[in-house]
């Protein structure tokens, strides 16, 4: 255990998260999501779902403020006009975790292109449809904070 790191980052995910530079990005997918297959590299998050792992990242992770758009998401029936209650979800909790960031639903031919390029995905065993969240690394500055 670490003080003031989530206990649900593993050691490979902290190792991912600290590995990553500015505008990489991380792919969090649902358990119905072939990881396996399009990943560069994979860490998996077995037995947990999509929004404490997001939590948990977001508290050690800075999202990229250089960019107009540095979350992205599924949407549902790969629409970006539809939603279902999962996406409702991290919406809101999106709207909590990082306020300020536009969330940016995807068109499956954008979506998977994009998982497929990400510096890493984390296979989680989220049961919702079309859960996958991307999120756009950022910097952290000489004081320590966000820039």
């Amino acid at each position: 255990m670490l003080i003031g790191i989530p206990a649900i980052l593993g050691p490979d995910l902290l190792f991912t998260l600290r590995s990553m530079g500015h505008g990489d990005e991380i792919a969090l997918v649902d358990a119905n999501y072939p990881a396996h297959e399009h990943a560069r590299r994979l860490v998996r998050a077995d037995g947990h779902a999509m929004m404490p792992m997001l939590e948990a990242i977001l508290a050690v992770m800075p999202l990229d403020r250089a960019v107009p758009e540095a979350i992205f998401r599924a949407a549902l029936n790969n629409d970006p006009a539809q939603s279902g209650p999962f996406h409702v979800a991290v919406d809101q909790a999106f709207g909590r975790l990082a306020p300020g960031y536009k969330i940016t639903p995807l068109h499956g031919t954008d979506l998977y292109p994009r998982i497929r390029a990400a510096h890493t995905i984390v296979a989680t065993s989220e049961t919702a449809f079309f859960a996958n969240v991307i999120l756009r690394k950022g910097v952290i500055g000489a004081d320590g904070r966000p820039v």
